[in-house]
């Protein structure tokens, strides 16, 4: 009886090995059928509103209504020394920075809106803006459209330094 035990263990054993390598084989040929397939949804689009003065440079990335702040950075974080804030250095670090975020979060692409002070402040965007435009090109985004919203006043409030203006 030994005998006959032992040849049935070996011939199970055997139709299991045959089972499980068909098994393994039939599994190769489902993932070479089925090629990988990324999940499209609905493109992601943000606006990236960048606020440039001659003091310093602020990026904010939100959504489409504006709503909700998907990243924001500024110059100052990226560098020491306050004189540094609004320069194209610390501009472009801050773009990277939201660049970085705004991939993780699955942002392909936005339309961007450059500020200044506006009012009775500059009218032009201070020297960060321009190299915060070109880091965010850079990162390999679409890039809608790009507006200029700095506010102008139709007829402004009274400059600050009285009558005769500032005397240095």
């Amino acid at each position: 009886m030994s005998e006959i035990e032992a040849k049935v263990e070996e011939v199970s054993v055997k139709e299991t090995e045959a089972s499980v390598e068909k098994v393994k084989s039939e599994a190769k040929v489902q993932k070479k059928s089925q090629p990988e397939v990324k999940k499209e949804g609905p493109e992601k689009w943000g606006i990236v509103h960048i606020y440039s003065s001659y003091n310093n440079t602020i990026i904010h990335l939100t959504d489409l209504t504006g709503g909700e702040t998907i990243a924001i950075s500024s110059g100052g974080i990226h560098v020491n020394a306050d004189r540094y804030e609004s320069s194209p250095f610390a501009a472009m670090k801050a773009a990277n920075a939201v660049v970085e975020s705004a991939k993780n979060k699955g942002i392909i692409g936005f339309h961007i809106r450059v500020r200044a002070v506006g009012g009775v402040g500059s009218r032009v965007p201070g020297p960060g803006a321009q190299a915060a435009i070109r880091a965010l090109a850079r990162g390999g985004f679409k890039i809608g459209r790009i507006d200029d919203v700095t506010p102008i006043p139709h007829d402004t409030t009274r400059k600050k330094g009285g009558k005769r203006g500032r005397r240095v």
